[in-house]
């Protein structure tokens, strides 16, 4: 008995708190809804009270900063441009199938499996292929028939080359995220001392539509560069994580090339073939 009153007050519950819900979503639609009509009226008061030399729109803003505005101008759309431009090519190179195409990695390790390969083969076949995992094999099979601590430390070698490629002009993006936000600041801090100045000079300190005027003016040049800086710091985290994914992908078939090309590897080989026929002699 006790279990099925526990249900019927647990639906209760239930029910009451969606209604709270219901009633407090309402009321919160109601208020933002009143503070919109009442956030458009004091725009439209704000706007028709403005005095005329205010602009009210990014365009007119960079009119009014003058030679400063083209100065901070310049090196937001040099920024913007150079974003683009590494963050489409990065997305292009770093396509899996150019970096680890299937087709070869598989042909090429079943090969080596079966023993169809042999030192000069192996390495023809990776330099046809010319993707960034051939690049590391080849530096295995280089020291093909060598103990597996020197296969493993050439195919180290080679991943590092070829991880440092992948990893290039990531830093321009970066370089542009950390960037941006300070020459923004800097435009900011230089906007205000205009202003200031602009007060002092024109003997207007009381003048509290004069002094948001300059204030509007310089923010511009901080939300131009957060607006720069954040889509590319998100584009070179997302590139970051896609080479660390593709680096350990890579470093697990080299351990497999390593476990099939080494000195230890080929000696057990014969011993492995002569296992298998026999149980399948047997069989």
């Amino acid at each position: 008995m006790t279990i099925p009153l526990a249900r019927r007050r647990y639906r209760l519950l239930r029910l009451i708190a969606a209604a709270l819900l219901v009633v407090l979503v309402i009321s919160l639609d109601h208020s933002v809804a009143l503070a919109q009509d009442n956030g458009q009226d004091d725009a439209v008061r704000l706007a028709d009270d403005a005095p005329p030399g205010m602009p009210t729109d990014p365009v007119g803003i960079m009119r009014k900063l003058g030679w400063m505005g083209w100065v901070f101008l310049v090196p937001f759309v040099g920024a913007t441009l150079i974003a683009l431009w590494f963050s489409v090519e990065r997305l292009v190179v770093l396509k899996r199938n150019r970096v680890i195409p299937k087709p070869f990695v598989e042909r090429f390790l079943e090969h080596l499996r079966q023993g169809k390969l042999d030192r000069d083969t192996a390495l023809k076949l990776c330099e046809q292929s010319d993707s960034p995992v051939a690049a590391v094999f080849a530096h295995g099979v280089r020291k093909w028939g060598k103990s597996s601590v020197e296969v493993e430390q050439a195919i180290i070698d080679g991943g590092e080359r070829q991880v440092s490629q992948l990893r290039e002009h990531l830093r321009v993006l970066n370089g542009v995220a950390t960037v941006t936000p300070l020459v923004g600041l800097l435009g900011t801090v230089i906007g205000m001392i205009q202003s200031f100045n602009d007060l002092a000079t024109a003997g207007a300190m009381g003048n509290a539509e004069q002094l948001a005027v300059g204030i509007a003016l310089a923010l511009l040049t901080t939300a131009s560069g957060l607006m720069i800086a954040i889509p590319s710091l998100i584009m070179y985290m997302f590139l970051s994580g896609r080479v660390d994914v593709l680096v350990m992908e890579m470093d697990h078939l080299a351990q497999s090339v390593v476990q099939l090309i080494s000195a230890e590897a080929l000696a057990e080989q014969p011993r492995r073939r002569k296992r298998t026929g026999e149980s399948k002699q047997a069989v």
